[in-house]
């Protein structure tokens, strides 16, 4: 039976708003200074990640997931179902909307639409995020998109590190410049920019815009979905549970000293956030470190943390 982590080697993704923030702040080696995303824990076609220890090293997470369910809970679907990214905006991303699980199927044939969380790991001074709008009806807001009165119809919010934001499918947002976050997510990369501030883009032109189907999709009116963090100390390790919905469960954990067994229900994702430690399995070691990705897979029946560390960590719902 599978009994160590399976630690992944992270994929980066070049964008016209990334900046060098990955490897100042986690030591990442980056393709170059515009650098936006790291996807972490991913099975995603466009981006799934290598193992790389164990006796499945070299192989991918979709390897893993195809081949050996059982380190999965046998969990259904064709696909892994999360995907974990670290993202750097050192300029504002476009305001964008995701579809849903029946919209994706039906318009885009692809198995998920996109739900979102995002965990502010750090930003600059009087950072912003969109979120959601000021309409109040589909007409108000066709009217108001087609018209370009994006200061009255954009909702933004102040963030400082450690704030979290559970993102629906639907929902109108975006992350400001100067914003890092580690953003918990459906597997899936279907994106429809709604205003992009006029940028050009590598062949010279501008960005293209989905408006269409971002009216087709978006949440009007907009409503915040309600969080409500709950957190608890437990023998060297406060847990903090930061949501809990349909397709996730996401925690902050806060490690300092030495956790009591950790008897996972399923297979857990940890991304490192900060520090450094040890997970113990059956009385062996496996050390990590800040930013670091694993997987605790189904199959280890318990597990033990060491060290001083805090880590997002998150399980599917299927």
């Amino acid at each position: 039976m599978y009994q160590e982590p399976i630690f992944l080697s992270p994929e980066f993704k070049e964008r016209i708003w990334g900046g060098t923030k990955l490897k100042e702040l986690f030591q990442y080696d980056i393709p170059s200074n515009e650098t936006g995303e790291c996807w972490g824990i991913s099975g995603h076609a466009n981006g799934p990640n290598k193992i790389i220890n164990g006796p499945l090293a070299g192989k991918t997470l979709n390897d893993a997931w195809n081949k050996h369910r059982e380190l999965f809970a046998n969990e259904q679907g064709d696909e892994f179902p999360l995907l974990v990214k670290i993202l750097d905006s050192k300029k504002d991303l476009s305001v964008q909307v995701h579809p849903n699980d029946t919209y994706a199927r039906e318009v885009e044939g692809e198995n998920y639409g996109k739900t979102e969380c995002w965990y502010v790991i750090d930003c600059e001074e009087e950072s912003e995020i969109i979120f959601g709008h000021h309409a109040k009806s589909k007409d108000e807001l066709t009217s108001m998109v087609n018209n370009g009165q994006w200061a009255q119809l954009l909702r933004r919010i102040p963030v400082q590190p450690g704030d979290f934001f559970y993102v629906p499918s639907g929902t109108i947002h975006a992350i400001g410049e100067g914003i890092q976050i580690l953003e918990t997510q459906q597997s899936s990369d279907i994106t429809y920019r709604v205003y992009d501030y006029d940028r050009i883009g590598a062949d010279g032109q501008k960005r293209e815009l989905h408006l269409d189907r971002s009216l087709d999709v978006t949440t009007v009116p907009h409503k915040d979905p309600e969080v409500v963090r709950d957190s608890y100390l437990e023998a060297g390790l406060r847990f903090e549970k930061l949501v809990e919905e349909k397709y996730f469960t996401v925690h902050h954990w806060d490690l300092d000293g030495k956790s009591n067994e950790l008897h996972p229900d399923k297979y857990t994702l940890i991304s490192v956030l900060t520090g450094e430690g040890v997970v113990t399995i059956d009385t062996k070691d496996y050390s990590f470190k800040k930013g670091d990705h694993f997987i605790i897979p189904a199959t280890v029946n318990n597990y033990t943390l060491s060290g001083r560390a805090k880590m997002i960590t998150s399980r599917s719902n299927k």
